[in-house]
């Protein structure tokens, strides 16, 4: 069974003459104890093409030390990872193994580096005794295993922060070390400087996989920009969902249909005969990741009726049918996330991702500057917004009107996707229209979880009825949600004019 904790740790250079600074003057430490010298010993695995390596990501066996086994190490921000472990085995386990799928694919993983390290340790605590983080002088010396030659070997300084650490600590021994002379590390982590210091003059690590090629010019250029973007936070995201990392379904989603909706309205730049396979997978995906997030986004709506509502209006066991009926509903969910994750299917729609952009199916109107290429089509979506919106306030109140209404908030997505993908190219218009944008897709998806929200509360009402309980609190808030979607109706006209306002039709010259 794997388990994580957050690393937040800083490297230094050192040599073998480097002289630690007596580490007791920093502010907030009472003992700096010595815990010996520890010997370890460190398989790296990547595949060939060190694909792990060029995403910042580091999986490796270890022995020695008091958490000998498999490591992977996720990054999150500079100096910050996850690490997530596994118990000593010969194999790489099935849980790690699951966590790297989407960067490896059907890629095996091979030792690469080698590293055996000398760990000089020392506990710093504070005035209750307890830890505040941990510094080692490591000697280490590197063995390229594949892809490479060599050996390497140097020392440096580590410290990380103690499990629930300030990290405001850390600067404070920064200083000390500073002071001292001692200076940050210029590589990121042991593996990073191994890999290129062992290199034998190979190319770097990841080979320039779908890498862009300098500041982006052309139309062509800013569309495939934002189309990269889009697949690398799909593919970074893919161990976050896995874990049930908070909010990550919903972001992964949202790439997924910021990545549509480009290959969509980007007709002029990319050819829509081979990009609409790729689309049709990907509005697959995104529907399979709603499914959780649908839920949880109507949960969270009904239970906040419920907790606005005086005490003396909740009749009958009504919190406890809304979590029967939730818990319900959302049953094996997360697991049915997982196993679409875990398909033949995903890892496909990744492969022809990757196929996409080594070589995209561009048109002519890529080569054009972007100013009149983007706007224009992210007037054409805008045009289409409007049909959409006139549609629906044409409509009489009911269930037709509802439909265009959703239909319209699908439009205004789209649109406003368009605009934030032309902002590089366009600036301030392009970013004032994705603003106004917004404004609308939010204005009409609160009107579309009313929509949701009133047959949920409908149903509720009718298995309340049926058990012989009070539906009069179901009928409350049925009433609330009906108010909400009639005002949400009347602002959408305000909301579209500043919207119009803010087209960019100025900008595609007509």
């Amino acid at each position: 069974m794997a388990d994580s904790k957050r690393e937040i740790e800083r490297k230094y250079e050192a040599t073998g003459a480097t002289r630690l600074p007596d580490l007791g003057r920093v502010a907030g430490v009472a003992a700096v104890g010595h815990q010996g010298v520890m010997e370890l010993d460190a398989v790296y695995y990547d595949t060939e093409d060190l694909r792990l390596a060029a995403a910042s990501l580091t999986l490796r066996r270890r022995t020695g030390g008091d958490d000998a086994g498999w490591h992977l190490k996720l990054p999150v921000a500079s100096g910050v990872r996850d690490e997530i472990g596994a118990p000593l085995s010969d194999t790489l386990p099935p849980s790690l193994a699951a966590l790297i799928r989407s960067r490896v694919r059907d890629r095996d993983v091979v030792p690469v580096v080698r590293l055996r390290s000398a760990r000089d340790v020392h506990l710093l605590t504070g005035p209750d005794g307890a830890p505040l983080a941990e510094l080692s002088v490591d000697e280490v010396r590197a063995e390229r295993l594949h892809g490479g030659s060599g050996r390497t070997a140097w020392t440096e300084i580590e410290v990380e922060l103690a499990d629930g650490g300030d990290p405001a600590f850390l600067d404070a021994v920064e200083k000390r070390l500073r002071k001292a002379g001692i200076r940050p590390s210029a590589s990121p982590s042991k593996l990073s400087r191994a890999l290129e210091e062992t290199s034998g003059g190979r190319k770097k690590a990841g080979g320039g996989r779908g890498k862009g090629a300098g500041a982006p010019r052309t139309a062509g250029d800013h569309v495939l920009a934002y189309v990269r973007h889009q697949v690398t936070v799909i593919v970074a995201l893919d161990p976050a969902v896995r874990r049930g990392l908070p909010d990550s379904v919903h972001r992964m989603r949202v790439a997924t249909r910021r990545l549509r909706s480009a290959l969509r309205t980007y007709r002029k730049v990319l050819d829509r005969s081979a990009t609409a396979p790729v689309g049709a997978e990907l509005k697959w995906l995104a529907a399979e990741l709603g499914v959780d997030r649908d839920q949880e986004v109507l949960d969270a709506r009904l239970r906040a009726r419920l907790d606005g509502l005086p005490r003396t209006l909740v009749l009958g066991p009504v919190r406890a049918r809304l979590k029967m009926w939730s818990v319900a509903r959302r049953s094996g969910s997360r697991r049915r996330t997982v196993a679409v994750l875990d398909s033949g299917r995903y890892l496909a729609l990744l492969t022809a991702l990757d196929a996409l952009l080594a070589e995209p199916p561009l048109l002519p109107g890529a080569a054009r500057p972007p100013g009149k290429v983007l706007a224009r089509a992210v007037h054409k979506d805008h045009k289409r917004l409007a049909a959409r919106v006139h549609r629906a306030l044409d409509l009489p109140p009911g269930p037709e009107r509802d439909l265009a209404l959703h239909d319209a908030r699908k439009a205004a997505k789209r649109a406003r996707y368009a605009a934030e993908a032309a902002r590089p190219a366009l600036g301030k218009p392009a970013r004032k229209s994705a603003r106004r944008l917004k404004g609308v897709q939010s204005l009409l998806g609160d009107h579309q979880d009313s929509v949701v929200a009133r047959e949920a509360l409908r149903a509720l009402a009718v298995q309340a009825h049926a058990a012989g309980e009070p539906s009069f609190t179901w009928g409350l808030l049925y009433g609330q949600e009906e108010t909400t979607a009639a005002a949400r109706e009347r602002e959408l006209p305000g909301a579209w004019a500043k919207a119009v306002r803010a087209d960019l039709r100025a900008a595609s010259g007509g």
